[in-house]
Formats: C-alpha cells, sequence, structure tokens
C-alpha cells in the first residue's frame, strides 16, 4: 500500500528534478543554446540581405535593360505595321497611360490609330444588358444577323466590332454613315465614350484591359462580355491583341480569361507586360503576326507561352548570275 511517505519523496524528487533542469538550463546548456540561436540568426539575416541586394540587382538590370528598349523602340518595330489601321479599344478601368504608350509603339510602327474607344461601367453592367441588347438590335445594319443563341453582349460586340474594323484594306480609313451612326448610338445610350475617328474603319485592334482583375458577383459574367468583345472585334478584322498588366508568375483577369479559352486563345492574341518597353514591342509583333494569320499569348505571366513571337524571317536575296548576290 502506498503511504504518506512515499507521496512526499515522490514530491520531493520531481522538485529536485525540475531544479536540477534549471540549473543545467541556465548555466551548462545555456552557453551552447545562445550560440546557437545566435549563430543561426545571423545566418538567416545574411541570406534575406543577399536576397534584398539580388532583387535590387535584377530591378536595376531589368530597369536598364528595359529603358534601353525603351530608348530603341522606334527602330525595332519600324515599318512592323505600314499600311495598317488600329482601333484602340479600352475596358472599363483601363490605365490611359498604358493607352498612350500603345499609341505611340504602333504608330511608330507605320499604323495609323484610327481613334479610341472607352466603354463605360453601364456596358458592363447586368442591369443594363437588356438595354445594350435593344441598343444593338436597333443599330445594327439590316444585313447583320446574330445565331440565336446570342447574349446581349455578343450582339453589341458584332455590332461594334463591324463599324470599327474591317478585313478589307481597301476599306481602311474610310468612314460611312453605318459606322458613324452605331457610335453615335452607343455613345448617346451612355455605354462608351470616342476620341479620334474610330468610325474611320481599322484593320486591327487593341483591346486594353482594366488596371485590375474585376471583381464581385458579377466579375465573371463581366469578363466574359470583354472576351466576347475581343474575339467579335476579331472576327471582323485582320486581327486583335489583349494587352494589359499582369503580375508575374501569375494568370488573372481578361487575359487569363482569354488564354483559358480555347476558342478565345486560338484567334485572339494577348500580351501581359505592357508596363515594359518589350511588352509594348511584343503587342507590335503580336498584331504583325495577327495580319499574317496566328495568334499567341506573350509576356511575363505564368499562363503565357512565350516572352513575345517569334521574329519574322530575313528575306534571302536571290544570287545574282555572277554569283554574288543580289536584290
Amino acid at each position: 500500500m502506498i503511504d504518506f511517505r512515499y507521496h512526499v519523496v515522490s514530491i520531493v524528487a520531481i522538485f529536485l528534478a525540475l531544479a536540477i533542469g534549471i540549473v543545467l538550463g541556465s548555466t551548462v546548456l545555456y552557453a551552447p543554446l545562445e550560440k546557437f540561436t545566435q549563430e543561426t540568426a545571423a545566418a538567416l539575416r545574411a541570406k534575406n540581405e543577399k536576397l534584398q541586394a539580388d532583387n535590387t540587382l535584377a530591378l536595376t538590370r531589368g530597369d536598364a535593360s528595359d529603358a534601353f528598349i525603351a530608348e530603341r523602340l522606334p527602330r525595332l518595330v519600324e515599318g512592323a505595321l505600314t499600311g495598317e489601321s488600329v482601333v484602340l479599344v479600352e475596358a472599363p478601368g483601363a490605365d490611359a497611360r498604358q493607352g498612350e504608350a500603345l499609341q505611340e509603339a504602333v504608330t511608330a510602327a507605320g499604323a495609323t490609330l484610327s481613334g479610341r474607344v472607352v466603354l463605360t461601367d453601364q456596358y458592363l453592367a447586368a442591369e443594363d444588358a437588356p438595354a445594350l441588347e435593344r441598343l444593338a438590335l436597333t443599330a445594327k445594319p439590316p444585313a447583320l444577323t446574330f445565331p440565336a443563341d446570342s447574349t446581349p453582349h455578343q450582339k453589341a460586340a458584332a455590332v461594334l466590332a463591324g463599324a470599327l474594323v474591317t478585313r478589307d484594306g481597301a476599306l481602311t480609313g474610310q468612314e460611312n454613315a453605318v459606322s458613324a451612326g452605331v457610335l453615335t448610338s452607343f455613345e448617346d445610350a451612355g455605354m462608351v465614350t470616342v476620341d479620334g475617328e474610330p468610325a474611320k474603319t481599322a484593320t486591327l485592334a487593341i483591346v486594353l484591359t482594366p488596371a485590375a482583375p474585376i471583381e464581385g458577383k458579377e466579375a465573371d459574367t463581366q469578363t466574359a462580355a470583354l472576351v466576347a468583345l475581343a474575339t467579335g472585334l476579331d472576327a471582323a478584322a485582320k486581327g486583335t491583341v489583349v494587352a494589359g498588366v499582369v503580375p508575374t508568375a501569375t494568370a488573372v483577369g481578361l487575359i487569363a480569361a482569354v488564354r483559358s479559352s480555347g476558342e478565345a486563345s486560338a484567334a485572339v492574341s494577348t500580351v501581359d507586360n505592357i508596363n515594359m518597353a518589350f511588352g509594348r514591342v511584343a503587342v507590335v509583333y503580336a498584331l504583325r503576326e495577327q495580319v499574317a494569320g496566328d495568334a499567341g499569348q506573350y509576356g511575363l505571366g505564368s499562363d503565357a507561352t512565350a516572352a513575345e513571337p517569334e521574329p519574322v524571317a530575313a528575306v534571302t536575296p536571290s544570287p545574282s548570275p555572277d554569283g554574288g548576290v543580289g536584290g
């Protein structure tokens, strides 16, 4: 039977062990433990400082490289879009400064910018979809028909595309009463604002994405409406590029929606780094690639297939009769 003396001895043993542990911890083990902690902290601090230094160096080199490309951008794109006309369509919330930078790039490439069409929030608002559909049905040319399952935004995209772009190079820069009437109707209804002369039909289109991905319960529907506009423009033009800025190694927003759609990505090109000079060069090259009938997904996003389109092969001079190289 366990008696009171046994309990006393057990309690004394416990406190003795605890006291010994405290003494060892504060004397014998303290020094090596403190040294290990200090060494670990120093190693982590050194690693963090190296990562910060590497990051600063990478940013500095990146900025320098992009500044180098920006300075030479006109020569890099010279003649790439000669004879073409481009219309810039901006989604609600797009960064106008990025649009201006793209305008400079396409004009440096020899294209003409017909104008800018800025979509309003009303264009994407779910509660205004019935009004948008009535507007599309009213403003559309008589010859234009819609598939039976078309959504209001698909109908609006088809009408706007018919007014803004053409595949016929002979019609480039020509304004017609139907195009002007469509744009006036959409502008009067508060669906778009217009700058320049976008009624003078262009052969190519750039869709500028919102500066930040659309959020809220209607985000998927509104993003799908922008995808419909991009594919509608592409179907009516020589080509369309969706351009914007997506954080490196991520896949979000309108550009991700195009890339994740097999039908859209097969026709429409995207570029996700137009805040960089080489991204704006990629937009020009992607437009040139669209004219040739190809599409691609370019930039630094995790879902981009390449940084930029493959360079156009140089024309090999034909040999001259005397064995030299002639034209």
